[in-house]
Order: C-alpha cells, then sequence, then structure tokens
C-alpha cells in the first residue's frame, strides 16, 4: 500500500492540518497576553501542548504569577503521561525515536493511533499526526504571533474551533457502543456543571476522574464475574 494511501495517514494529515491552523490562534492570543514574539516561540517548541500552552499564557495574561501559569499547564499536561504509557505500547518506538514520540505525544497522536487496527497503522497513524501537527502548530504559531494585531478576535474565523471539531471526528467510531457513548455523556454533564465553580482546566480533569471512576467500576463488575451489559443483536450472532 502506497504510504499517502493508508487510512490512518490520510486521518493523521487532516487532523494535522486541522490543529496546526489552530496555532495562529495561540500565537495572536499570546503576543497579545504580553509574551514576546520568541517566548511565544520557545512555548510551542519546547511545551507543544496546545491545552497546557493557553492555560499558561492566559493565567500569566490575567496577572497570575508564573509559577501558578505552571501549576495549571501541568495539571493539563498530566493526561499526556497516561498518553504515553498507551503510546508505548502500541507504537513501541525505540531508540532516539522514543524521545522524538515524547515530544509527540498528544491528544491528536494518540487518538490516531488508537483508532487503527492493524499494528502498523497505528504506527503510521502516531507519527503523521504528532509530526504533522508538531511542524505546522509550530508554523502557524509564529505566523499568528507576527499578523496577531491584525488578525484580530481568532474566534472570528472559527479557528478556536478547528482542533476541537477534528478531534471530536476522531473520538466519534469509538462511541458506537453503549458504555463508551454513556461515559461520554456523563463527562460531559460533569464539565458543564463544573466550569462555573472551578478554575479553566479543571473541569475537564474532574471529567477525566469521573471517567477512570466509572471504567475502574465497570472492570470491578467483571472481576466479581457478574455479566456485563450485552447486546442482544452480538449474542445472537454468536450463536449462529
Amino acid at each position: 500500500m502506497n504510504y499517502l494511501q493508508s487510512p490512518a495517514v490520510r486521518v493523521g494529515l487532516s487532523i494535522a492540518v486541522a490543529t496546526g491552523l489552530y496555532g495562529i490562534s495561540f500565537g495572536a492570543l499570546s503576543v497579545s497576553s504580553g509574551f514576546d514574539i520568541w517566548q511565544t516561540i520557545a512555548l510551542s517548541l519546547l511545551l507543544f501542548s496546545g491545552g497546557s500552552q493557553f492555560a499558561f499564557i492566559g493565567v500569566v495574561g490575567g496577572g497570575g504569577t508564573g509559577a501558578a501559569a505552571m501549576t495549571a499547564a501541568s495539571l493539563l499536561g498530566i493526561r499526556n503521561a497516561v498518553y504515553g504509557m498507551q503510546m508505548s505500547a502500541l507504537v513501541r518506538p525505540t531508540g532516539w525515536r522514543k524521545l522524538v514520540a515524547a515530544q509527540v505525544t498528544i491528544d491528536e497522536s494518540a487518538a490516531t493511533a488508537s483508532g487503527q487496527t492493524e499494528p502498523i497503522e497505528r504506527r503510521r497513524g502516531f507519527w503523521t499526526a504528532g509530526i504533522g501537527v508538531f511542524v505546522l502548530w509550530n508554523v502557524f504559531t509564529v505566523v499568528g504571533a507576527l499578523v496577531g494585531g491584525a488578525l484580530g478576535d481568532p474566534a472570528q474565523w472559527g479557528l478556536d474551533g478547528a482542533a476541537v471539531a477534528a478531534f471530536l471526528g476522531l473520538l466519534w467510531p469509538r462511541l458506537r457502543a453503549k458504555e463508551p457513548a454513556a461515559i461520554a455523556v456523563i463527562c460531559a454533564l460533569v464539565t458543564v456543571v463544573a466550569v462555573p465553580f472551578v478554575a479553566p482546566g479543571l473541569p475537564i480533569l474532574i471529567a477525566a476522574a469521573v471517567a477512570g471512576a466509572v471504567g475502574w467500576f465497570g472492570h470491578g463488575r467483571m472481576d466479581q464475574g457478574l455479566e456485563p451489559d450485552v447486546d442482544p443483536y452480538v449474542e445472537e450472532e454468536s450463536d449462529r
């Protein structure tokens, strides 16, 4: 199969473009928050975690201390450590590739890899999305930092929703079963309820904790010998 004909590569490239364009928004907002162009570029090159980057500049721009900004960014970055353990098992990078993999393990690369069923497609999806997002995110961060003043509000261009829409496109096929869909709905409700009461960035962490608790409880039921929910159609098919 031609590399560009790979389903994982096509998904990875599309998510890289959508997320990379969102870098314009970060570059513009970073400069408007008081960071210079070189500081903005350094944040994208070294931190390279969209949620953490926005949390960092948001705290500083709002008058917070550097320590508070780092704490907020670190809390949002915890999820990447979880992704790293999963991707290490799925992609199995070796040698110097481990260092590169650690840098490009983000929401998009993890989701693209996890959505594939074949090992080779998982690797292709991970590297395509990870490296693609890294390159385009940094390129468009520079663009946003340079033209931020002329760009105006990034939301008016739809860039504030591009990355979210692309990630939902990756997530949607994994919500066909009843249990994942139910967990997604519960976490969405928890996030909406938490937003007015906690600091920015924390609602998603609370939702992640809820999802982990629900998953743990579900595994506990199976460990105790309780029957999980079974789709009658699948059960009927298996009896034939």
